[in-house]
């Protein structure tokens, strides 16, 4: 009985020290818990169970008003439902990543070709461009220009649907045997065997001997974009 009285006094204090927040109806439910508690006229359960009861009606009172009001007055009591991503925040991950490749891609240009290199001290040959590029963004690429060719997503082999940082593949008949970065302005970088180095150059040649035929588009994206911010992306 003492503790369910200290408990009331306790709520009741509460009530009456924020009444904006707990609303006119919650105190006087706690002051007519509180009589009731007094009242020595009134014949009540002398066993603990009542008083419990009485104390847990008068708190889930109090919790149940103070959610109403602060719901009432705009202020959120549970955390936001997480909405999908909008395809424009999509949108500005896939650019951002593109301007990223691009950008690291340029910054290998005249590096010397090296067959099976994939550093910028080494050098490079034409898959191990991208794969260090897609390396130094924590994106997963296989190593060889035949594999790369099925890595991210296919894009229609068409010069108006590119985007900068797409991979451009390239080979004869149904082989894929080079690889290159799209940078825009029609436009790609690549490590070429025949200059030596890595260059960039036009994507759309006369046919001639040595430049492989342009086979398709792949299009990269993070290994985990949709958990991914504006300010969480690579910036150069």
């Amino acid at each position: 009985m003492d503790l369910a009285l200290r408990l009331t006094h306790r709520l009741v204090h509460l009530t009456m020290t924020a009444p904006r927040l707990l609303g006119q109806n919650c105190i006087r439910l706690f002051e007519h818990t509180h009589d009731l508690l007094h009242l020595r006229s009134v014949e009540m359960p002398r066993r603990p169970r009542f008083l419990r009861a009485v104390v847990a009606m008068a708190a889930g009172a109090l919790l149940a008003s103070a959610a109403t009001v602060q719901a009432q007055d705009g202020i959120r009591t549970t955390p936001p439902v997480e909405e999908p991503q909008s395809f424009s925040a999509f949108h500005y991950s896939a650019l951002a990543l593109g301007d990223s490749i691009v950008e690291l891609a340029r910054e290998q240009l005249g590096k010397r070709y090296v067959f099976g290199g994939t550093s910028p001290r080494r050098g490079f040959d034409c898959s191990g461009l991208v794969k260090y590029i897609a390396s130094v963004l924590h994106i997963d690429v296989p190593r060889t220009a035949r594999m790369q060719a099925q890595a991210g997503a296919q894009v229609a082999k068409d010069t108006s649907q590119l985007l900068p940082g797409d991979l451009l593949t390239f080979g004869r008949g149904s082989r894929i045997s080079h690889i290159g970065i799209y940078v825009g302005n029609g436009r790609f970088i690549h490590a070429s065997t025949k200059a030596g180095r890595v260059i960039e150059t036009l994507l759309l040649r006369p046919p001639a001997r040595g430049i492989k035929p342009w086979q398709g588009v792949r299009r990269l994206a993070f290994a985990d974009a949709d958990s991914l911010t504006a300010s969480e992306l690579p910036l150069h």
